[in-house]
């Protein structure tokens, strides 16, 4: 028995435009979407499926079973298949049975559902994304928010892992309960972004959801669509910014998944050099076909627009961008060039980039997860750049750590891993991220990689953050990294935030607060983030004391910030050169006890009116141990103040 009717939401030009991978915003023509026929209500289905011999959909409206609701396929060669099917309401389990061209029968999950099972092979939930949102406000003067002259600095999470219910540790919260404990602790932290890593539907948890089957599926774990909505309005509706971590480079071999969706290498590149990630075993998305193309890019749009989302942070682009990624000689194919490059990969995200911000314009934000030195990534397409807004800046996160795990007594000998950045800060346009990446797999968790004993690794961790938060670039710090999270990171289980009842740990914390509120509130510190201009060394080569010194500067000219790191354990009488008409103020300074520190104080001694250096005039200081210290050009307030001296 067949109730399938005939029925479409395609037009000629959808069709067109789909062939040509320049459709991009399938999710509003495929999948199952709430439709009326002759005045009955049900459901209309459509699915690309070209190489299949015959297509139904099953589920618990027909027990599973393939001969009743047959779909058709079009005429026009487009592969896809549809029909309509009455009676059908919100909550129904259905997946499509794919008969191929050897007559296999396959059970497919509908690679544009909405909602999908929680299992292993999780049928599809007929459901809908439709909520009222309350972010007007912020999707107003978002691109206020989202522009490189903003500052930016984001908190990276795994909902999963972030807070555990506390009556069941073994249980997840709901979306809705995250938003009760997330929305206030990044307001008091003062992050300008979160970062959710991959809430799209996956089946393995130890994936942390980087195995994506579902991918227009907000993940059931945490509840529904509209839950996981409502944290992001809630987000909103506190000036805090949404980035999701987007996963275009692979995707997992599950039976109900897109691998051999149809019998065919559908989605996947059939050349396994090309088509199959070795690291991962986990399949290549082919980026040469026009229909995964259009995938692609719907999905990216789908969740700018449907979930609101200020930015994607755009997954694996190194792997995505190199034909030889992990793989040894022998086992890749040179383009037709010559060179290593995936023209295909790098062609598709071009064009997801023109296409995202041609839709939403500089409301939003791309950013690259990319290793290596692949050039003009964050540049404009129409220059010959790939066109995304950030790059991760990895070099400048190897260096970094790699140097705060040294001995101070060697330190002298790898002085300039802290200066290599200024080299190449200003390539592209950089997000310094301490991410997930660092703190699993045994690498130990941030406080761990610092050098010494208890003290001396907090004091490093606390310099650390401030030459971070001080950097030009933007930042990226993920959960628990900012009250030193002593365990590595454990996604089975919670944060432990019973730590923070230790001064260290709550020490810690406040001063990232404290960067946080720097950073977003003095203009020098982001107003020229991405500009030569906003950046000077003062003292760059002081290879006996470990002393860094440079000055951030903002538009104008007396808006300007000189940061002070002394990265060994000794208390240094210091000597500066600066400029005649300037004076300096300290603002902040790592080693203070309300950050847990030994209490040294970074006090001005003496300002000396000869030249030193280079400069006009100078000033003394002593540098506590370990530390990051930040002064403030104060001109116009020591000019007041001699002005009343004069008089008195």
């Amino acid at each position: 028995m067949n109730s399938v009717k005939t029925y479409t939401l395609f037009t000629d030009h959808d069709i067109y435009l789909f062939k040509e991978g320049k459709h991009y915003k399938l999710y509003d023509k495929f999948g199952a979407h709430s439709a009326e026929k002759d005045g009955i209500p049900g459901v209309y289905f459509s699915v690309w499926a070209p190489n299949a011999k015959k297509v139904s959909v099953i589920g618990n409206f027909n027990n599973w079973n393939s001969k009743d609701h047959i779909l058709f396929p079009r005429w026009d060669g487009s592969g896809i298949w549809e029909g309509f099917i009455a009676g059908l309401t919100w909550g129904t389990l259905y997946k499509y049975a794919i008969e191929t061209a050897g007559g296999e029968i396959l059970e497919k999950s509908d690679p544009y559902a909405l909602s999908w099972e929680q299992n292993i092979q999780a049928a599809s939930l007929f459901s809908t994304t439709w909520y009222e949102w309350d972010d007007k406000e912020w999707m107003g003067k978002r691109w206020k928010k989202n522009t490189l002259k903003a500052p930016l600095s984001v908190y990276e999470l795994h909902i999963g892992s972030w807070m555990r219910n506390e009556d069941d540790p073994e249980k997840f919260l709901n979306y809705r309960d995250i938003a009760k404990k997330l929305v206030p602790y990044i307001k008091k932290m003062e992050f300008t972004h979160v970062e959710f890593m991959p809430i799209m539907e996956y089946p393995y948890d130890p994936s942390w959801g980087y195995q994506i089957t579902g991918f227009f599926a907000a993940t059931s774990r945490f509840g529904s669509p509209q839950d996981l909505m409502f944290l992001i309005d809630e987000l909103h509706r506190n000036d805090i910014g949404v980035i999701l971590d987007w996963v275009p480079s692979h995707f997992p071999g599950d039976a109900n998944g897109l691998h051999r969706f149809d019998g065919s290498y559908l989605y996947e590149h059939e050349d396994p050099r090309k088509g199959f990630h070795p690291d991962w075993k986990s399949y290549i998305f082919n980026y040469g076909r026009n229909e995964v193309k259009s995938f692609l890019i719907s999905n990216a749009m789908f969740w700018l627009e449907r979930y609101h989302a200020d930015g994607l942070r755009v997954d694996a682009v190194t792997s995505m961008l190199h034909l030889d990624y992990s793989r040894n000689e022998g086992e890749w194919e040179p383009n037709i060039y010559g060179g290593n490059v995936n023209l295909e990969a790098k062609t598709f995200l071009q064009e997801f980039n023109t296409a995202v911000y041609k839709e939403f314009g500089d409301t939003i934000i791309t950013i690259a997860e990319e290793s290596s030195d692949f050039p003009m990534l964050t540049k404009p397409v129409h220059n010959g750049g790939v066109g995304f807004g950030m790059k991760w800046m990895m070099g400048w996160m190897h260096d970094t750590l790699d140097y705060f795990k040294k001995d101070p007594i060697d330190r002298k000998f790898y002085h300039h891993k802290l200066t290599f950045a200024s080299m190449y800060m200003y390539n592209e346009n950089y997000m310094m991220p301490l991410s997930h990446d660092e703190v699993v797999h045994g690498k130990s968790s941030l406080i761990y990689k610092m050098f010494g004993d208890e003290w001396q690794k907090f004091a490093n961790l606390r310099a650390l953050y401030v030459y971070m938060f001080t950097h030009p670039g933007a930042k990226l710090l993920f959960m628990g990294d900012e009250f030193g999270q002593t365990n590595e990171w454990n996604f089975k289980k919670s944060l432990d935030w019973h730590l923070l009842v230790y001064p260290v740990h709550n020490g810690l914390q406040k001063l990232v607060k404290d960067l946080n509120h720097l950073y977003r509130n003095e203009t020098a510190f982001y107003e020229n983030q991405f500009s030569p201009e906003g950046f000077e060394w003062i003292q760059a080569d002081d290879v006996d004391n470990s002393v860094y010194i440079y000055l951030r500067k903002g538009q104008r000219k007396d808006d300007s910030y000189m940061v002070i790191l002394n990265l060994t354990p000794r208390v240094i009488d210091y000597k500066i050169g600066v400029t005649a008409a300037s004076h300096w103020e300290v603002i902040l300074n790592s080693d203070d006890e309300q950050y847990a520190g030994s209490g040294v104080k970074a006090d001005i001694f003496n300002e000396q009116y000869e030249e030193y250096l280079g400069h006009q005039k100078s000033i003394s200081l002593n540098l506590p141990p370990l530390a990051g210290i930040v002064l403030k050009r104060q001109d116009k307030k020591f000019k007041q103040n001699r002005i009343k001296h004069h008089k008195r």
